[in-house]
């Protein structure tokens, strides 16, 4: 086998689309992609950004929600990526997104979106946010008996390399099963 190296690049193979969700000092709700996050603990997400109209509404309330991109979402989910909401104050609403206050956290759940981490600030330096998760939330549309459906949710995840988005396969085998095999 031959590899190629690409030296040192932020590509990571998946790479979820997390949309931020924020209100603002007046309590409009703002939203931001953002493709640099992962689960670091059991009750917490960590994300890297930079500085943002979502970095200001989170500094002043305290609080975000984290929504998984999905396949129906693509469009809205790009476009409150490359569109600042310090350009575009609307651009929630341009995105056609609606917003539901989260009853965990004073952060909009967007209503297109059915999955959601609701999260308080733990600390954010350097550009790196660190939330707790107070809850996760579906929509009753993607849970199958009980659980959430990652075939009814169609997370995608971006690809850094070709800037693309690619839904999920399907499942190729059992977690904490599979490799039992081999004991």
């Amino acid at each position: 086998m031959s590899r190629i190296n690409f030296g040192a690049k932020p590509i990571m193979y998946p790479m979820p689309v997390l949309i931020i969700g924020t209100y603002d000092e007046k309590g409009v709700p703002n939203a931001m992609n953002a493709a640099w996050g992962i689960i670091t603990d059991f009750k917490e997400i960590t994300i890297s950004m930079g500085t943002h109209k979502t970095t200001k509404n989170f500094n002043h309330t305290g609080a975000f929600t984290v929504s998984i991109g999905t396949e129906d979402t693509v469009i809205p989910c790009d476009y409150v990526g490359v569109e600042s909401g310090d350009n575009t104050p609307d651009k929630f609403t341009k995105a056609g997104f609606h917003s539901t206050k989260s009853e965990f956290v004073n952060a909009p759940l967007i209503d297109e979106l059915p999955m959601a981490l609701e999260c308080k600030v733990k600390s954010f330096e350097n550009g790196i946010l660190v939330g707790e998760i107070l809850n996760v939330n579906a929509d009753e549309s993607i849970i199958t008996d009980g659980n959430i459906d990652p075939e009814k949710l169609k997370p995608i995840t971006f690809d850094p390399v070709n800037n693309t988005y690619i839904g999920l396969g399907k499942k190729v085998g059992n977690a904490f099963k599979d490799g039992l095999k081999l004991k």
